[in-house]
């Protein structure tokens, strides 16, 4: 089988792992989510995750809503660790060891995140979840795994979404939306298309840190993305 990346850095949407639900954690989504992880890290591939907290709290929203700025971000970082727990569960009761880390230090709840450590895991055929944002406020989720990844190393971020990829407007919104195969950083910022935050698309960027925008939902797309085949949007 003809894998093309070794190392990996996964990036899930909170709002994804609502599933059918309107708020929190739905258990169907999130084991399928544990099974497709598993069926990669079988294939040898180190992996490097980082989840969002919307399903649970977001900090722009409770900003919006009177919430002190930065401590709406902290309380959006401390979803992230929900759900990397959540996630880390649900990996270890199939049998796949994962070790979840926080940006800032949560001891015994994760391990206080280091570069060396997060790679340390994935060499040892571990799950590095790698939560908390990037520990400071004003950053969204897609800037810290954005940082994450070009930490850790990746040869790719994988943004797993609803969506099969880059459209040239919403898709759900607009039927007459074309998808991009693949787009350049700069085409994305000319265009104002709303894949990540311009920081973590100039971080990629700046770094050559390749992003396959691709759906998470169904179910097998995870490896077919690592094997090569032709689904998602490559953004270079």
């Amino acid at each position: 089988m003809n894998i093309k990346y070794k190392r990996i850095l996964l990036k899930l949407s909170g709002e994804s792992l609502m599933g059918e639900k309107q708020y929190g954690i739905d258990e169907k989504r999130l084991n399928e989510y544990a099974e497709q992880i598993k069926e990669i890290a079988e294939l040898g591939i180190e992996i490097g995750i980082v989840i969002g907290g919307g399903n649970i709290f977001r900090g722009l929203s409770g900003a919006a809503k009177g919430f002190d700025r930065v401590k709406g971000d902290q309380m959006g970082m401390l979803a992230t660790v929900i759900n990397s727990l959540a996630l880390s569960s649900a990996l270890d009761s199939l049998g796949q060891k994962a070790h979840v880390f926080t940006a800032t230090n949560m001891f015994p709840i994760g391990e206080h995140y280091s570069k060396w450590k997060a790679i340390d895991a994935m060499k040892q055929g571990e799950i590095a979840i790698i939560s908390g944002g990037t520990g400071n406020p004003y950053f969204t989720t897609d800037t810290g795994s954005a940082l994450r990844g070009i930490e850790i190393e990746a040869d790719v971020m994988l943004k797993g979404t609803r969506v099969d990829g880059i459209y040239t407007a919403d898709p759900e919104k607009d039927k007459t939306a074309v998808k991009f195969d693949k787009i350049s950083y700069d085409e994305i910022y000319t265009r104002g298309l709303k894949v990540m935050d311009l920081t973590a698309t100039t971080l990629c960027k700046e770094n050559r840190l390749p992003i396959i925008v691709f759906d998470m939902d169904t179910n097998g797309n995870l490896k077919k993305v690592l094997t090569g085949e032709n689904i998602g949007t490559l953004v270079y």
